[in-house]
């Protein structure tokens, strides 16, 4: 039988770093992915002190993520009969949580682009009434076009994330 090349460990660090990596395409922090991934893998709830031992930051660090991830409905803060300190855990659903989280954060973002557009869509509107030269009228007309294309854009985008529904049968 062949040694084993890696230690647990150095395979359990291997594996928050990868996975890390994936976590941080949903827009969380290098820390915030570390530290759920962490929790994820411990299976149980931890401490902030637990967590800074774990990941070798601070604990103000690690209360930084875990609000963060609290606010997102990634992690719970759970409690434990006899244990006076805060303890929190990771959700196990890892696809439906951070699908909904992330689609919710696209959606948000979709609406608050698409509102800042459709007020400029309003000044140009009123700014329409006041141009007589044709040239500038030709201009305002063209930027006011290309900006319906940008507000339908936003609708699409709003639309389709509100048609995702992710469960945990998704994974199966």
């Amino acid at each position: 039988m062949a040694p084993y090349s890696h230690t647990i460990e150095e395979l359990h660090t291997q594996v928050i770093h990868e996975f890390s990596k994936t976590l941080e395409m949903f827009a969380l922090t290098p820390t915030e992915a570390r530290l759920f991934v962490t929790l994820y893998l411990h299976g149980e709830p931890m401490t902030l002190d637990e967590m800074s031992k774990a990941l070798g930051k601070s604990k103000t660090s690690m209360s930084n993520g875990i609000k963060s991830l609290l606010d997102l409905n990634l992690v719970e803060s759970v409690w434990k009969k006899g244990v006076r300190k805060d303890l929190y855990r990771a959700d196990e659903n890892l696809y439906r949580q951070f699908m909904t989280s992330y689609i919710q954060k696209w959606l948000d973002a979709a609406n608050r682009q698409a509102h800042s557009l459709k007020q400029i869509e309003s000044s140009i509107r009123k700014e329409v009434k006041q141009i007589e030269e044709p040239a500038d009228m030709e201009k305002i007309e063209e930027l006011h076009e290309r900006l319906g294309e940008m507000i339908r854009f936003h609708r699409l985008i709003t639309d389709n994330f509100k048609a995702m529904k992710p469960t945990a049968k998704d994974l199966v």
